[in-house]
C-alpha cells in the first residue's frame, strides 16, 4: 500500500478495507480501536485515521483521543501481536493521529480476545468461516493440527498439562479455566478434536514413551561446552518429552552458567546478564513452533560461555528469508503457535524475532546471526557479551519512556547510525519520527546522525562533529569547530582522535600547532589535564 503521508492523500483516500475514519472528537473507545485495527491487520494491513469525518466531503475535525499514542501503540501490539506504528499530524490547530497496522501473518488471522475481525466494505464484521479457511491454506497443510493415529489422553502428561492452564489463566484472566476439566481443556485449546489427539498435544504435553512411539523426532538436546573442541560437551540433558514438562528446565540450566557483565560509569551502573531470559526463551520457542517435525533430527539447544547456539531441523518456513525475518510471520506448525500463544509464550503472532532484536540492541550487544542456516536447518547464534559499554549510556539518556514507544525499525536505526553503518532503504521511513522526538539530527539532504546530546553522554562527541563537518574544506575548520562545540568545559587531546581517527597523533599536533599560531585556539594546563579553548 503506498504512503498516504500528508494530509491531503488521507482527505483523498477510499474507505474500506484498508483505511478507516473516525471523528473521535474527544475520545474514542480502546476495544473498538482493538476491533478495527485487528480487521485492518486481517485485511493485508492498513490505517485507521482519528480526527477526519468519514462521509465525503471529508471534514477535518480534530482529535483529542489517545492524548499518549505511544502507549497505545504498545498496548495495541501487544493485544494483537501485529506490528502497529502512529503518526500525528497538525492541521491549522487541528489534531489527527493515525495508527498504521500492518499486514497479518501468512496462514494465521489476528484476533482480539479470540474473535478474528474482519472488514467487509466499511463494515467491522466477525471473520466469516470461508476467509478463515482460505488464510489457514495460505502456508499448506499444518503438520501439527494433524491427528495422531493411536494416541490418546493417556499419552499426553498431567504436569505438562497444568503447566499450560495456570500460564493461560495467568494471561486470559479468565477463571472459568482453573475448573475445567483436562479433555474440555484441551478441547478448548484445540489440541484435541472429535477427531483424536493432534501431533500439537504430543509436542506440547506428550510422555516420554509417548514420543518414543508416535514422533520421537520432538525432541530437545541441551549441552554445555567451555570451548569449541570437539567431543564430549561438559553437560548434557535429553528431553523427550511435552515442551511445557521441560520448558522452564532448559532455561535453569542455561542460567546456571549465566554470568552477569558489571559496568559502572560515573553515577549509573549496569548489572547485564550475558543470557537475556527473553532473548534466549523467544529463540527456543521459535524453534519449536517452526521446526519440521516431518524431518528426523533434534532441536539442539549448545551454551557456550559468551554464546548460545539454537538449531533446530528445517530452513526458514516458506516466503521468509534473512532480509523479511522482521516483517514475515508465516509459522511452519498453525497449531502449536496458537497455543503457545493464547498463554503468551508467543510474541508478535509466533515470531519474536522482533523482541530478540531490540533487547540485543537496548544491551549493546551483537544482533541475533542467522550465520550457518540452510534449507535444512535454522541456526541462530545469540552472542553474549556486551560489545560497547558506552552505548548503554546511550540507551540510558533516551530513556524508557521513549524506548517503549519504539519499533524494531526505531532500535535498527539507532544501532546503525552509533556504529556508523549504513541504513537499509526499508529503515529510512523511521527516520522522520525519531528527528522529530530529538533523538536523530538530519544534516543533509541523506544524512543523519544521532543527536549531539548522545554522543557527549558516551564521550564521542568528536564523532559528532566529524560526522556533522565532513562536508568542511579543511580538517583545522573540523577541529576548531568541535573546540567551539565544546565551549567552556574545553577539549582535551584526545577527544580530537575522534574528529579525525584517520590522523595520528603527530598529524593532530601539527595541525593544532598551526591554529595557535593563527592565534584561533589556546591550552590551559598539561599533559593529559591539558584543554584547549577558542579564542
Amino acid at each position: 500500500m503506498r504512503g498516504f503521508n500528508t494530509i491531503k492523500e488521507l482527505l483523498e483516500a477510499k474507505e474500506g478495507e484498508q483505511f478507516q475514519f473516525k471523528e473521535a472528537r474527544t475520545r474514542f473507545d480502546v476495544n473498538e480501536t482493538a476491533r478495527s485495527c485487528c480487521a485492518l491487520a486481517n485485511c493485508g494491513g492498513g490505517k485507521l485515521v482519528l480526527g477526519i469525518t468519514d462521509k465525503r466531503p471529508r471534514q477535518i475535525v480534530g482529535s483529542e483521543a489517545f492524548d499518549q499514542p505511544e502507549r497505545t501503540r504498545k498496548w495495541l501490539i501487544d493485544k494483537l501481536r501485529v506490528m502497529v506504528d502512529f503518526h500525528l499530524y497538525d492541521y491549522q490547530g487541528r489534531r489527527v493521529l493515525v495508527f498504521d497496522v500492518a499486514s497479518r501473518p501468512r496462514g494465521l488471522p489476528v484476533q482480539v480476545d479470540g474473535m478474528a475481525w474482519w472488514y467487509e466494505g466499511d463494515s467491522l464484521i466477525p471473520m466469516p468461516e470461508e476467509i478463515r479457511r482460505k488464510i489457514y491454506e495460505e502456508t499448506g497443510l499444518d503438520f501439527s493440527s494433524n491427528i495422531c493415529t493411536g494416541a490418546t489422553l493417556s499419552d499426553l502428561d498431567d504436569f505438562a498439562i497444568e503447566a499450560f492452564r495456570v500460564k493461560w489463566l495467568e494471561k486470559s484472566g479468565n477463571k472459568r479455566i482453573k475448573n475445567l476439566d483436562t479433555e474440555q481443556l484441551l478441547r478448548d485449546c484445540e489440541a484435541v478434536t472429535d477427531e483424536g489427539v493432534t501431533y500439537a498435544a504430543l509436542a506440547l504435553f506428550g510422555k516420554r514413551a509417548s514420543l518414543g512411539t508416535f514422533m520421537s523426532q520432538s525432541e530437545i538436546i541441551f549441552e554445555y561446552r567451555s570451548s569449541d573442541a570437539s567431543g564430549p560437551a561438559q553437560q548434557r540433558e535429553e528431553f523427550r518429552i511435552g515442551f511445557f514438562a521441560c520448558y522452564d528446565r532448559i532455561w535453569d540450566l542455561i542460567n546456571l552458567r549465566n554470568d552477569k557483565q558489571h559496568y559502572q560509569e560515573g553515577l549509573f551502573i549496569f548489572d547485564i546478564p550475558t543470557f537475556n531470559e527473553r532473548v534466549v526463551r523467544e529463540a527456543i520457542l521459535n524453534a519449536v513452533c517452526h521446526r519440521n517435525y516431518k524431518m528426523g533430527g533434534s532441536v539442539f539447544v549448545r551454551q557456550y560461555r559468551n554464546r548460545l547456539v539454537v538449531e533446530s531441523p528445517g530452513g526458514f518456513p516458506d516466503g521468509v528469508t534473512l532480509d523479511n525475518i522482521l516483517d514475515r510471520q508465516s509459522p511452519r506448525n498453525r497449531r502449536i503457535a496458537e497455543i503457545l500463544g493464547l498463554c503468551g509464550l508467543v510474541e508478535r503472532s509466533g515470531q519474536g524475532m522482533n523482541l530478540m532484536y531490540e533487547l540485543s540492541i537496548m544491551e549493546a550487544k551483537r544482533l541475533p546471526d542467522f550465520k550457518g542456516t540452510d534449507d535444512s536447518f535454522v541456526r541462530i547464534t545469540l552472542n553474549g557479551l556486551v560489545l560497547d559499554k558506552k552505548m548503554l549510556l546511550l540507551i540510558n539518556k533516551i530513556g524508557n519512556d521513549r524506548l517503549a514507544s519504539f519499533s524494531t525499525g526505531d532500535f535498527l536505526v539507532i544501532d546503525a547510525l552509533y556504529h556508523e553503518k549504513s541504513l537499509h532503504k526499508n529503515l529510512r521511513s523511521h527516520l522522520k519520527r525519531l528527528t522529530e522526538l530529538g533523538i536523530v539530527e538530519h544534516i543533509s539532504r541523506n544524512k543523519y546522525v544521532l543527536a549531539r546530546s548522545l554522543y557527549e553522554v558516551t564521550g564521542r562527541a568528536g564523532v559528532h562533529t566529524r560526522i556533522v563537518g565532513l562536508d568542511h574544506d579543511t580538517n583545522k575548520e573540523l577541529i576548531l569547530k568541535h573546540i567551539r562545540k565544546n565551549g567552556d568545559k574545553g577539549t582535551p587531546f584526545k577527544e580530537l582522535g575522534q574528529v579525525l581517527p584517520s590522523h595520528s597523533r603527530n598529524q593532530l599536533k601539527v595541525l593544532i600547532r598551526e591554529l595557535k599560531k593563527r592565534d584561533l585556539i589556546y591550552v590551559i594546563g598539561k599533559t593529559s589535564s591539558a584543554r584547549w579553548f577558542v579564542r
